[in-house]
């Protein structure tokens, strides 16, 4: 097949072009460096079935030349992080928004079946658990930016699903604390890759607020099965899917299993959420999905353990971190 990943140097969308092109596909990605980064691709730029273009997806001109080229698009591009998306909502908004509703767009254009990713952040605060796809948004008022990436995630699956009730083969998957090698060690959006770095350097492991929030931290092979499979079963066409782990772990319990698999002598420091983010953020207690759909309709089922994972994430961390 011919496959269009948009934000295709980034950590997930990276990891999705090894999976395609390993299979034998022909991949196109778009990527605009802002958060990718040419390094995760690098081993592909001269392979015959690739195509790197650095470029912007709301380029319309470009993606409107690409759909009508290819058989399937996977639209991964977008700001992601939360630290940037409090820092400048405005940018989020328009990238995430009217990104994708020029990719759709272009997809609908020429009838080319689209998967969208979303995110775990759609069900913003809610208290109840697990989180079902069809469960109610609970989110903070819009005068904090801290909501607003949640929102235009939120308008990216109202576009999927309107193109869907047009007859757009449309799948959309909710990505749940992705982790894995080629996270930025910056940690733009990782609390994985924040803390890893600071235990591989010696520095103190930063924990925000009392520690006791939880996630389920997904591998990234996990997400990229959940993604491809997505892509490839009809009878997803029209829903959403939460792809992640389902064990739940505490930011405190993740930074001691870090701190252990490093041999660190970092101590752990609690540092409280406005030091870091500002002033009047809010934070999810806990983030637990239900895969029960993924497993029935897709036959997803995540098959890394979290100290396996982070085993795995670590080695990378250690060849690839800079000191």
């Amino acid at each position: 097949m011919k496959i269009l990943v948009t934000g295709g140097a980034g950590y997930i969308g990276s990891h999705l072009v090894d999976r395609l092109l390993e299979r034998g596909d022909e991949v196109y990605a778009i990527d605009n460096l802002s958060t990718g980064r040419i390094s995760n691709i690098h081993h592909h730029l001269d392979a015959d079935r690739f195509h790197f273009l650095n470029d912007t997806i709301l380029n319309e001109a470009l993606l409107d030349r690409l759909a009508s080229d290819v058989d399937l698009v996977y639209h991964l591009a977008a700001l992601v992080g939360v630290k940037y998306v409090v820092a400048d909502p405005l940018a989020a908004i328009k990238t995430n928004v009217t990104g994708t509703e020029a990719v759709l767009g272009a997809a609908f254009k020429y009838w080319k079946k689209v998967v969208l990713a979303s995110s775990s952040e759609i069900y913003g605060k809610s208290a109840k658990i697990p989180f079902y796809e069809e469960d109610d948004r609970v989110l903070g008022p819009t005068s904090v930016g801290r909501w607003s990436y949640s929102t235009s995630k939120a308008i990216d699956e109202h576009f999927a699903f309107a193109y869907a009730a047009k007859g757009l083969p449309v799948a959309t998957v909710r990505f749940f604390n992705s982790y894995g090698p080629r996270l930025d060690e910056k940690g733009y959006g990782s609390v994985v890759a924040n803390l890893v770095r600071q235990a591989l350097k010696g520095e103190p492991l930063t924990v925000h607020g009392d520690g006791r929030q939880t996630r389920c931290f997904t591998y990234i092979d996990d997400t990229v099965e959940g993604t491809l499979l997505a892509g490839e079963v009809k009878a997803g066409e029209g829903l959403v899917f939460n792809i992640g782990a389902e064990a739940e772990t505490t930011i405190l319990e993740l930074a001691t299993t870090i701190k252990r698999l490093t041999g660190s002598r970092s101590e752990i420091v609690f540092v409280p959420y406005r030091d870091y983010y500002g002033e009047g953020f809010e934070d999810t207690r806990r983030r637990v999905p239900s895969i029960d759909r993924a497993k029935a309709v897709l036959g997803f089922v995540p098959k890394v353990k979290l100290e396996e994972g982070l085993t795995r994430t670590i080695a990378w961390c250690r060849e690839h971190y800079t000191r």
